[in-house]
């Protein structure tokens, strides 16, 4: 048996995974209203940017419509760790199916491991993505993204927002 130390969070919802696919792919909704790009064709590429404290460099690296969504993070920045390599050449993946007659995502971040200096203020800030602001467009159509003017909904991004 395999053990993997990667981020994973997953989520079920009553929609279609059709609905959760279009929800993943609209990255301004659930993740951040700062992100400068395409994020719903195969080989879309991205930057994210939150304040000072984060930003990155993605591109869609495989895309099975209603299925499977795989980011290609190409570059990344934080301003609280010391290897500034962490993230870069990762794989973000949005895994969907049927299970029980919910429609389910298996989000992992592969590459994020415990051993990253990032991997406890990253975990926090994925989960909050992954398990409530995501979910929350799915089902309402309003999902919690990290804009502009909204404050802070994470402790690590109120620990580094100074940093």
């Amino acid at each position: 048996m395999t053990t993997t130390t990667d981020f994973t969070a997953t989520v079920r919802v009553d929609q279609t995974p059709k609905e959760v696919f279009d929800a993943i792919t609209n990255v301004r909704g659930w993740w951040s209203e700062e992100v400068a790009g395409g994020t719903s064709k195969l080989h879309d590429e991205f930057d994210y940017r939150y304040e000072d404290i984060h930003s990155c460099r993605v591109k869609i690296v495989e895309m099975v419509p209603n299925e499977k969504v795989v980011w290609l993070v190409m570059d990344n920045y934080f301003n609280f760790t010391k290897d500034q390599t962490e993230w870069k050449n990762t794989n973000v993946c949005f895994e969907i199916s049927r299970k029980d007659n919910k429609t389910e995502i298996r989000f992992t971040h592969l590459g994020l491991t415990p051993e990253y200096e990032c991997f406890d203020a990253c975990s926090e800030g994925w989960t909050h993505y992954i398990t409530k602001s995501l979910p929350a467009l799915i089902t309402t159509g309003k999902g919690m993204p990290n804009g502009k003017s909204k404050p802070s909904r994470t402790k690590y991004e109120e620990k580094y927002r100074s940093a």
